[in-house]
């Protein structure tokens, strides 16, 4: 190195003087991103070779083995980046390093691609900036290299004021290019191991020519074995091959055919670093015109009220992009986990481009598409596995047919409905109707929010042979209200069990109201307007039923949601209407009757107990109702 001799020194060719220490600060957002352009540089140089193999230019070794070295030497103060690729000759270095922006991708594009054929040779850089991202952390790079056409070999070394000049080299090397970065003082940790390691994992994970790391300082250290003293039982042990630390061939690169189900699973976990399994995956790969490849996961959630926010990475001809790209997924959508690789957008695209490129609009309506085909596959072919991942992304799906008319109307007949019995169904399954009988002249589909709570409707239900589903989230409310707005006039209209009583509930005979029994009721709920219908019911057993109309009920569930986000402020809440229907056919109702005339008293007592009980079947009690619930309840008692 001492006895070096500078041939032939120039400077950096610009038309923006003091560009270096722009491109020094401000190249990237990202300082760690130099480490993908440099390793994205030498994956192309090894991708050109390829190219002029396969066209015949050149005779390619038998034993052709292509590869990218990055080795940290922190005592030398340098990180390295080198290939076995294409290689410059003298008048080709100065042509590309020595003018910034002139790209020697597009160059070798032109002369060797046909216009058809432009996307062909996967070529990761079109630009020519990529190289003096090194600046950011060096401020002297050497470049080693020998063109694949033989010569000599060629060292030519640049500052960061952007002098450069060409000397001997101090090594000759084969086909392909050493980068030397002399990392400076201020951004030392880029000469840690870990560091370095952490940003190829990142960045290079997936690149397409196999990328070694190696660790000067640590090779250095382990290059003595220490004696072993006991030779009987000492072994010759072989060192340890290196491997590659990425994969050339990622899953999105293959058709879904070649791949299996185990496969998608440890993709998913070594990309995500997540030990769930996720529900299942989408394999995407577009052709002409859109050109795009990708896997999308549906992830498992430990519960609905977990982040909803997924993580879908961008990649570009398998080359690290961005983590979270939100503009190439729909909104509803953005629970997805996957990868993304898109070699018809730029390697260092920037949000505003996403949101006005046409491709982009596009890209993200055929996921849409997939994600819908998907759906209706595994509901039509896979019922079982489908049913059993619906709990999971029921709420995904309601909200995306909420904020999508489109996305609706492609996945509307498989949308389950879970039952209380457990089943699943389709609105059209709901609704079939068996040989012999007749069609409902109105689909209701009736439902309830609180199995539980509404028990003793849903037994009512059941007994008379109605199937109740089950919709007890807070998006249900919303949902269903959009899911009568396309079915339009005729279509399906969704009930609360409680909302009415429901004819089939109803028994055939006379009804007899009675006045007294109408001002009772009204006295004990102390609402005189109450509203107060009597019918034969099919179970005697139950005295009287409590309901509020679904669109009253409605209402109130949106003024109070509203309430819940700020809008309503102190503003009082909205009046629930509530209808009590007298059971005629209960033994009770009948004994209240008389006891209107015979014990005024212990007629209220027992009306009071009644109508309580039915409001608990609505809500909770206040503390005042409770109060006098159990008062009376005592009372009653002491009366026995």
């Amino acid at each position: 190195m001492n006895q070096e001799s500078t041939r032939r020194s120039g400077g950096i060719s610009v038309e923006t003087a003091h560009i270096f220490p722009i491109i020094k600060k401000w190249l990237y957002s990202e300082k760690d991103i130099f480490l993908r352009e440099l390793v994205s540089n030498a994956a192309d140089a090894v991708t050109k070779h390829k190219r002029l193999v396969s066209l015949g230019e050149i005779e390619s070794g038998e034993d052709e083995t292509y590869r990218i070295t990055v080795t940290v030497d922190k005592a030398a103060g340098t990180l390295t980046v080198s290939d076995n690729g294409i290689g410059m000759t003298e008048e080709e270095v100065t042509r590309y390093l020595g003018n910034i922006a002139l790209s020697g991708a597009l160059d070798f594009i032109n002369k060797y691609e046909g216009e058809g054929e432009k996307n062909a040779t996967g070529i990761i850089g079109h630009f020519g900036l990529g190289f003096y991202s090194a600046f950011m952390v060096a401020d002297t790079v050497e470049v080693i290299t020998r063109s694949f056409t033989g010569g000599e070999t060629i060292r030519w070394v640049c500052n960061a004021d952007g002098s450069y000049e060409f000397t001997d080299a101090p090594y000759e090397r084969g086909r392909g290019t050493d980068i030397i970065l002399h990392v400076t003082e201020e951004e030392s940790e880029y000469l840690g191991a870990y560091k370095v390691k952490d940003m190829l994992d990142k960045y290079c994970s997936f690149m397409p020519t196999e990328i070694y790391f190696v660790d000067a300082d640590r090779a250095e250290g382990t290059e003595e074995e220490p004696a072993d003293t006991d030779t009987e039982n000492a072994e010759e042990k072989a060192p340890a091959e290196p491997t590659p630390i990425n994969d050339t061939t990622p899953l999105w690169q293959k058709s879904p055919s070649e791949c299996t189900e185990e496969e998608y699973k440890d993709f998913y976990r070594k990309v995500f670093r997540d030990y769930r399994e996720p529900l299942f995956h989408i394999h995407i790969n577009a052709d002409y015109p859109l050109n795009f490849k990708g896997i999308l996961y549906f992830p498992r959630l430990n519960n609905e009220y977990e982040s909803m926010e997924g993580q879908v990475k961008l990649y570009y001809n398998q080359v690290f992009v961005a983590d979270n790209i939100k503009e190439v997924i729909p909104e509803y959508l953005l629970m997805l986990k996957g990868v993304l690789d898109c070699p018809e957008l730029p390697l260092n695209v920037s949000r505003s481009y996403l949101q006005n490129n046409t491709y982009v609009s596009k890209v993200s309506a055929h996921i849409v598409k997939k994600v819908c085909d998907k759906l209706n596959s595994l509901c039509l072919n896979e019922r079982e596995t489908y049913e059993g991942v619906w709990d999971s992304i029921k709420t995904f799906v309601e909200y995306a047919c909420m904020r999508d008319r489109k996305f609706y109307d492609r996945v509307s007949d498989s949308l389950l409905f879970k039952l209380t019995d457990g089943k699943y169904v389709t609105v059209e399954e709901y609704f079939k109707v068996e040989e012999g009988e007749t069609e409902p002249a109105e689909k209701i589909l009736y439902y309830t929010s609180d199995p539980e709570g509404q028990a003793q409707y849903v037994s009512l239900f059941e007994a008379e042979g109605i199937k109740v589903a089950v919709l007890d989230r807070l998006i249900d409310t919303q949902f269903v209200q959009m899911y009568e707005s396309y079915a339009g006039e005729g279509g399906v209209k969704f009930r609360r069990i409680d909302a009415d009583v429901a004819a089939a509930l109803q028994a055939d005979g006379d009804v007899t109201e009675s006045e007294a029994l109408t001002a009772l009721y009204r006295e004990v709920s102390g609402n005189d307007k109450l509203e107060v219908k009597f019918t034969p019911l099919k179970d005697g057993s139950t005295p009287a039923m409590l309901t509020v109309s679904e669109e009253s009920r409605r209402m109130e569930e949106m003024m109070r949601m509203y309430a819940m986000q700020g809008g309503m402020g102190s503003m009082p809440a909205y009046p629930v209407d509530y209808t009590l229907t007298v059971n005629t056919a209960s033994p009770l109702t009948g004994k209240l009757m008389d006891l209107c005339e015979a014990d005024p008293d212990k007629a209220k007592l027992i009306a009071s107990q009644i109508y309580r009980l039915c409001l608990l079947s609505q809500r909770k009690l206040t503390a005042e109702e409770l109060t006098d619930f159990l008062a009376a309840g005592f009372d009653l008692l002491g009366k026995l």
